[in-house]
Formats: C-alpha cells, structure tokens, sequence
C-alpha cells in the first residue's frame, strides 16, 4: 500500500465526522488555543510517528477548538464556506503538488486556471484581455493591482521603479472614499504609499464622486480606490462618475471588490456595479462570495503588460513560455494552484447558479434585517441592498451586552464592530450552506439574546 493511502483514508473519515456536526453544534469553539496546544502535545517527539496516528491526533486534538464558520450560521465575517466542488478540487490540488509558476512545466494546473480566469472575466463584465492572477487574499489581490498601478504611474512620469527603487521617486498620491477598507490600507502600506487621501462618503459609505473630482489635480500621478460592497453596509461607490472623474485627470483607478464585484453576476444586482467596468484593476476573493477553502485572491488588471512588468519575474533557470506565464500575474514564484477550486465552483454552479448564489444572500439579508427590526429597540442602521446588515439594540453598552449573549448563546456567530461611532452587531451573510432554517433559527437566538438584556 502507498504510505499516503491510509493516512488520506483517516483524514476524509474526520472530515465526515466534521460535515455531521455542523447542523447542530455550537457555532464557537469550546476549546481555548492553549488547551489546543496541550492536547496535540507542546514537546517535539524524538523519532517518528505512524502518519495516520498523527492524522487522528490532529483531528481529536483540534476538534473541540474548532469553530463551525462552514456551517450556515456563521455571520462573523465577510467568510464563505466550501461549495462541495470547490473543496474536492482543492484536495487534488494537495495531491497533484503542482508549484503554479511555470505554464510550460505545469501545463494542467495552468490551463485550468487560464479557463476560470477567462470565465471570471465573462460573468463580471470585465474586458476579455485583462489579466487575472491568483494571490492569496483580497489585501495581497488589492497589493498586486496597486503595484501595477504605482509602476506604471511613475514610469509615465518618467521613473523607473524596478532598476531605482521608490527613494527620490515622485509621490503617487492614493485617494479613497472615507469608509475604505483596511485592506487598501495595509496594502499601500506595504507598496510605500502611506496612509491615503480620502474624500467626503456619504451615511451608507459610499465616495462622493463630486468630492472626488474636486480633490483630483490633473497631471499628479494619482490612484483612486472606489469600493464595492462597504464591509458594515454593503454599500457601492458610484463607479461611472467617479471613474469619469479620475480619468479625466489621468488617475488610474482601481476597485477593491473583495465581496461585492459578484453582485455584477446577478441581473437583479446589477445596477450596484454599473460602469465598474471602466476601471483599469479590480480585486475580488473568491473564499468570499464564491466560497472556495482558503486561500484565494484574485487581481485584475485591464493591461496584461502593466502586470507583467511589475510583477513578473526573470531567471536563466527558468522554463518561460512565450504565452506567459501565472507567476507573471502575481507576486510569487512558489504557490499552489488556487484557481483550480475557482474552476471547479464556477463548472459545478455555473452562470445562473453563481446568480443563484448571490441573490441568496441578498434574500437572506433581507430576511435577517426584517426580523430584527421587530425587536424591542431594535434598529438596522444601514441600507440592506447587499449581503450585510447592522443593527444596534438602544445605547452602545446593551448592543454590545446583546452580541455577547448571542455568542454565549452558541446557535449563530455575529460579530460587534463599531461604525458611524456606534457600537453595532453586524451580520455578514456569505456562506452557500446558509438556509432559511439557518436564518429562522439565528434570529431565533438573537431573539433570545435581546430579551436576556436589561431593557
């Protein structure tokens, strides 16, 4: 027998086990990270142990410190779950052990992933010649885009990054709305950008485009960032005169979509994305709104040749094909082949399913906005056009005594965050698995959670 055979055996019989639980277990974990590390044993062993034993001491050990984010009722975060395909393509992804750098060595895994990229493309409404790579996350997707932005800003004004670095370079001057997310932050960051301008929202968070125009100075090297889907409202910037305005002073803009560019998928939720196509990048993660495992990223840029000169990579040791390669798209040279569970959700659920997907959870939304507004003191705060609603239950102090009783409740996570300077309970609807038993039973909780409060 194969010594991979019985150890793979072991690890599908745990994950049975877990898909059994996730209807009716708690959704937080029971276990603390420490009585984790105790229970898998904090010594390194001196000699080897039986691959399949390791297996089922990871998977005892882990269990009770696992949080059920798969199962229907967790609205925490913007977090999916795994749609069965997508999880299935992602355990021969381990298996086959492809490093997608490389077109002409990988030659499967790059196909597969050329096909969902060309499929991505089509159901977002975005120009067929764009380049798509696969990074990890929507902050390394964001990072990816805004480099090829950076470059290819300051090569116009006459800079050359690559050979000179930033030092004595001139400003590329980032401006965003006043609600944009830190991923944009943490990203620029990274690119030596700084902190962001940003420009008036209005109470939903979407950018003013007339503050955008008026904050733009014509012939500065400038991106701008616009947003699809606010992660407390789910609220769009308005993308056809924002994008006018940037373009017309020269910016480049780029739209940080993490989970809401899907919504161009569904004929209902199209208007929310309308003129989006008119940027020149856009970021999306697909463990978002496509629910494939972690992790998956993904950038866009319009011009395959910005991309390719600020991420691709040269070596004498490499085997580059002439029709490019994916470590040209993204910023690695070693990963794993994500786009083939982007493939693999996309050609089970194909174009209406992908549709059907996210108007269910816009429906759910809905669905959970209107249940809490029939609780005592209760308010939903934003606009529930999209995927998220937040609510706050009188003054600051009983929201939050509220979100600590639904978590102790366990029936359904949803998280407290603070916006618009009010403590708030935020519910994030993201996952394939969701029902609308889920929703009866979470608001059943959150009910529950109310009524344990002082009025």
């Amino acid at each position: 027998m194969d010594p991979r055979t019985d150890p793979l055996e072991r690890a599908h019989r745990h994950a049975a086990d877990w898909f059994a639980t996730l209807g009716k277990r708690p959704v937080p974990a029971s276990a603390t990270a420490d009585e984790v590390s105790d229970a898998l044993g904090r010594d390194l062993p001196a000699g080897p142990s039986d691959p399949g034993d390791v297996v089922d001491l990871l998977a005892r050990a882990c269990e009770p410190g696992l949080t059920a984010m798969p199962s229907g009722r967790f609205y925490g975060l913007v977090i999916g779950g795994t749609e069965p395909a997508a999880l299935a393509a992602d355990w021969l992804v381990g298996a086959w052990d492809q490093n997608n750098g490389l077109r002409a060595v990988t030659p499967a895994v790059a196909a597969v992933e050329e096909v969902a990229a060309a499929w991505l493309l089509d159901l977002l409404g975005l120009p067929a010649e764009a380049a798509v790579g696969f990074p990890t996350s929507a902050t390394t997707a964001n990072l990816t885009c805004l480099l090829a932005a950076r470059d290819r800003l300051l090569g116009q004004a006459g800079w050359d990054t690559a050979r000179d670095g930033l030092t004595g370079a001139p400003r590329v001057r980032v401006i965003t709305g006043a609600e944009g997310h830190e991923s944009v932050h943490y990203a620029l960051r990274y690119l030596g950008l700084g902190r962001p301008d940003t420009v008036a929202a209005d109470d939903q968070g979407r950018l003013d485009p007339a503050a955008l125009a008026a904050s733009l100075r014509p012939g500065e090297p400038t991106i701008v960032v616009l947003q699809a889907g606010n992660v407390h409202s789910g609220a769009f910037d308005p993308f056809g005169p924002a994008i006018a305005a940037a373009h017309d002073a020269g910016a480049w803009v780029h739209v940080d979509g993490a989970f809401g560019l899907f919504a161009a998928v569904s004929p209902a939720l199209q208007h929310l994305t309308a003129g989006v196509e008119g940027a020149d990048s856009w970021t999306t993660d697909a463990h978002k709104t496509l629910n494939v495992p972690y992790d998956c990223g993904i950038a866009i840029v319009r011009d395959p040749v910005a991309l390719g000169a600020a991420a691709g990579k040269h070596g004498d040791y490499l085997i580059l094909d002439e029709a490019g390669d994916p470590f040209d798209r993204v910023p690695e040279l070693s990963r794993r082949a994500r786009g083939v569970p982007v493939w693999a959700v996309l050609r089970s659920l194909g174009r209406s399913g992908v549709a059907d997907l996210v108007d269910g959870f816009c429906r759910h939304a809905a669905a959970f906005a209107e249940g809490i507004r029939a609780f005592p003191r209760a308010e939903v705060l934003n606009d529930v056009d999209y995927t998220q609603v937040c609510a706050a239950f009188g003054d600051d102090e009983r929201t939050r005594a509220v979100t600590q009783a639904v978590l102790a409740d366990g029936t359904a996570w949803m998280s407290g965050s603070r916006w618009h300077d009010r403590a708030v309970l935020r519910v994030s609807v993201s996952n394939w698995a969701t029902t609308e038993d889920d929703v009866r039973r979470s608001l059943d909780a959150l009910e529950r959670a109310v009524r344990s409060v002082e009025p």
